[in-house]
């Protein structure tokens, strides 16, 4: 059962969990911006229209198979997402870029200052990597997590990196802005629940074959620990088409933004494949309505040890960018990039390659 009350306080919050305990069920009370719920767990007959008669109510649900603190009805307006600097969900769109791996000090700090000075808002970077193949690269792990933020530090960017282990949340927090749920662990239940708890920005990404209502339901596992800084990313699902890597459902960028008040980005690097379709795909997402872009990018994607043909080059990125800013500004949003750049277009900062730097593919 989750309860909304009409009146946040002390009194109300004690009266109806009391009433709520009384009949068995665990009580969480949930503060958001946009309302005080109380979720009674563990009922599976709730009376309730003996709760909703109680003061300080505005309504009482049985829980079941549809989202109730995701629903669009919640927030009519749509929440926010502070990252960084940045609150996704508003006007501005974000731009989250960076490697698909984080391979060694020189590539990820490189990767950090050119997407910084040409419009990034985010640091992306994978330290544990989720492989198909048990042979893949695997990521550096904690070291990758910690040369992660110390590139964003140095660019100015907050972190985004992905978590697989519950386990590792605790360990991986003090250096990660923005936890990252990847497709495999969409319906990970006790790392869901994990990164809830841990209270930070989470990145959700939506499974292969999962529906619209699956992943939204999955985010409702973060609300639960109540977390509401949840953004929903699009990357992708499995079809029959075998040209692209994925087929980018970009009708999802409007179906969940009728469903959730959550904020919505789209990755077309993962949703294709193809670094010649990412920028086109791109600048679809943001005529769809998406919040945001990820994107990977890599100064040498030849010799990259993962995603390397879908990662732009570094001046792809920085044409992305002024792309998007066009199609932001005719769908009534904008892209914030810097008046004065740097470097120039095809100068890569800092990319010395030592002996045997970025791997072999």
């Amino acid at each position: 059962m989750i309860v909304k009350l009409s009146r946040n306080d002390a009194e109300t919050r004690q009266a109806v969990s009391a009433a709520l305990e009384a009949m068995g069920a665990e009580v969480r009370c949930l503060e958001f911006p946009f309302g005080c719920f109380l979720a009674g767990l563990g009922l599976e007959n709730p009376p309730l229209k003996k709760i909703q008669a109680m003061a300080g109510v505005a309504w009482a649900r049985a829980a079941g198979s549809k989202p109730i603190l995701a629903a669009r009805e919640q927030n009519p307006h749509g929440s926010l997402v502070q990252l960084g600097r940045m609150e996704i969900g508003g006007e501005a769109l974000a731009l989250v870029a960076g490697p698909c791996s984080v391979e060694d000090r020189e590539q990820i700090f490189s990767t950090a200052r050119f997407v910084a000075a040409y419009g990034a808002t985010a640091l992306r970077g994978g330290a544990y990597k989720p492989r198909t193949s048990p042979y893949a690269f695997q990521g550096l792990g904690q070291e990758g997590v910690e040369l992660l933020k110390e590139a964003g530090l140095e660019a100015g960017l907050p972190v985004v990196t992905e978590v697989m282990d519950p386990a590792d949340v605790a360990t991986m927090a003090p250096f990660v802005d923005c936890f990252q749920i990847g497709a495999r662990n969409m319906s990970n239940g006790p790392l869901l629940k994990a990164v809830g708890r841990a209270g930070k920005p989470v990145l959700l990404k939506r499974g292969p074959s999962a529906t619209l209502a699956e992943f939204v339901l999955a985010a409702e596992y973060i609300l639960l620990e109540g977390n509401a800084q949840v953004i929903l990313c699009e990357r992708g699902i499995r079809t029959f088409e075998t040209a692209t890597r994925n087929t980018l459902d970009l009708n999802a960028v409007p179906v969940l933004k009728s469903m959730t008040h959550l904020p919505v980005v789209v990755d077309p690097s993962h949703g294709t494949g193809r670094r010649d379709a990412v920028s086109p795909m791109a600048r679809a997402a943001v005529a769809a309505g998406a919040d945001g872009i990820v994107v990977e990018v890599h100064p040498d994607p030849a010799r990259a040890r993962s995603d390397g043909e879908q990662s732009l080059h570094l001046p792809e990125f920085r044409r992305l960018a002024e792309e998007l800013r066009p199609v932001a500004e005719a769908v009534g949003r904008r892209l914030d990039l810097p008046e004065t750049l740097p470097f120039a277009p095809n100068q890569v900062p800092l990319l010395r390659r030592a002996p045997g730097w970025g791997g072999s593919r």
